[in-house]
């Protein structure tokens, strides 16, 4: 049987025992941690002998496992019915049908381990579900090309008859083109230094919490003690341990910040593939996946300060998806483009640039509420707090007009920066204080539109809209109302209207 005949089921390379030895062993240890760390700090205590075949029978375990598992694991093309097949399974055996117009991507990607083993994953994707409906773990490259060519064949010939395309029939073997867009080492720099602070802060707050909750179980009693930390205090200058504490903290997300970046988009490729953009990526995990103009519900651009004075920016492009909770996951980041490559990435998406049309900009009172409840109510319950239940709390005074200041200035900027525009063929939201997003839709593409009024916002003639799409949500709130209602009504006459075919 030669390998492009995929009409008979086949398993896997041979070589991916391998990779299904290694994917076991690592939900082993994840499942298994908690006994490592003991075996660990307690390895004079521990039995040696028992050990040792305790581990050779968990290896042993696992090889048998992952053997069964390639045995098991077959796929094939079902041309008559149009399918493509997975069965799977040890003890319980899993049947997976994909019919092949529903497949909405075929990506192609190559983790660490698969990379030193020499094989290739395909990860088949369909709107009808949160999670890749079939996923092979080792195939050739050669493969894995083919095999992504001839699932995506209905497809092609969709696109082939689609009479504004203007593109061949001929099917290429490896489809791939000369990248257009090449993200450089230096560029991703500057995206790690300039971008992605809360997110960097959060994950070294969870993993020093995730230590330290370990540490404290581990030893049953509390790391930091009490006497020593009151001795730190007694003995060194607030401010001086405030300052030093903030300069190492950014420090270190900064450092996490561009080792993430690195990693995560080393090697961004962008090429063009008939009519659609071939996205390549990363140091460890190499990710392969394709954007359909067609089936592009949002793009936001982003971009702060730093970033325009170094001419970078961000774009996220989030596709079709079957729920909110794989909203954000499926967003697809390109870092660190310049204006020029930004203009390039959206002719290829819409066909043109995306320009700013009329304003819509939102009432006083978002701005009011926002002061409201971000600094009256906090302060007010710390004031109680402090005046009813701990009155050491007023020791921390000082900190309020900080607090005011920056939350005040964070709202104010976000005011000065939340906008609606509209034109004829986008609806563009911006928002945000320090980073500036700019959400793109186009209205042809919306699926429900929702308006909303409070009853005293009625005189003020006030009120807010969320327009649902396959993508996600996109709300713009307090603006004019009767501005609204009058573009709603366009916007729903477009999408009764209209023929795309988005999904």
């Amino acid at each position: 049987m030669s390998f492009s005949d995929f009409s008979q089921p086949q398993r896997q390379s041979p070589v991916g025992i391998l990779v299904m030895f290694f994917y076991t062993l690592q939900q082993y240890l994840r499942a298994l941690w908690p006994m490592l760390v003991i075996w660990i700090f307690k390895f004079d205590e521990v039995n040696k002998l028992y050990l040792a075949l305790g581990t050779i029978a968990v290896i042993l375990l696992i090889g048998i496992v992952s053997y069964l598992k390639y045995l098991n694991f077959t796929f094939f093309l079902d041309e008559e019915n149009q399918e493509f097949i997975i069965t799977e399974g040890i003890l319980n055996k899993t049947k997976t049908t994909i019919q092949l117009n529903k497949i909405q991507q075929v990506n192609i990607n190559q983790s660490l381990i698969q990379k030193f083993i020499g094989v290739y994953a395909l990860d088949v994707d369909t709107a009808g579900s949160s999670k890749k409906e079939g996923s092979i773990k080792a195939i050739s490259h050669e493969l894995a090309l083919e095999l992504k060519s001839r699932l995506l064949e209905n497809e092609r010939k969709e696109i082939v008859t689609d009479l504004e395309s203007g593109q061949s029939a001929v099917a290429e073997a490896n489809p791939e083109e000369h990248p257009f867009i090449k993200i450089s080492f230096i560029t991703l720099l500057k995206v790690g230094i300039t971008s992605n602070y809360l997110r960097s802060f959060g994950l070294l707050i969870l993993f020093v919490s995730t230590i330290y909750e370990n540490m404290r179980n581990f030893t049953e009693r509390d790391v930091l003690e009490e006497q020593s930390l009151e001795h730190y205090i007694d003995g060194a200058s607030i401010f001086k341990g405030v300052l030093i504490l903030v300069t190492v903290l950014f420090l270190i997300v900064l450092l996490i910040n561009l080792v993430r970046v690195v990693f995560k988009y080393f090697d961004y490729k962008i090429a063009k593939q008939k009519g659609s953009l071939l996205l390549s990526f990363g140091l460890l995990n190499t990710k392969s996946t394709i954007i359909k103009p067609e089936k592009v519900q949002i793009t936001t651009v982003t971009r702060n300060f730093f970033q325009k004075k170094m001419d970078i920016l961000e774009i996220k492009i989030k596709q079709a998806t079957s729920g909110e909770p794989e909203e954000k996951k499926s967003a697809i980041e390109i870092p660190g483009c310049s204006e020029t490559e930004r203009d390039q990435i959206m002719k290829l998406l819409y066909k043109t640039i995306p320009k700013k049309g009329v304003q819509l900009q939102p009432n006083f009172r978002k701005l009011v509420f926002s002061i409201f409840t971000t600094i009256v109510i906090p302060l007010s319950l710390y004031f109680a707090f402090a005046n009813w239940i701990e009155s050491e709390a007023f020791e921390f005074i000082y900190l309020v007009p900080v607090y005011s200041v920056f939350i005040g200035l964070v709202l104010y900027f976000g005011f000065r920066n939340y906008r609606l525009f509209i034109s004829d063929n986008f609806i563009i939201k911006q928002s945000g204080a320090w980073d500036v997003d700019n959400e793109i839709i186009e209205p042809m593409k919306i699926q429900a539109i929702t308006t909303s009024q409070l009853f005293w916002h009625k005189k003020a003639d006030i009120g807010s809209i969320i327009l649902h799409t396959a993508g996600g949500n996109v709300a713009f709130q307090l603006g004019d109302f009767t501005r609204i209602k009058h573009y709603v009504n366009l916007w729903l006459y477009e999408i009764e209207t209209s023929d795309s075919n988005w999904m």
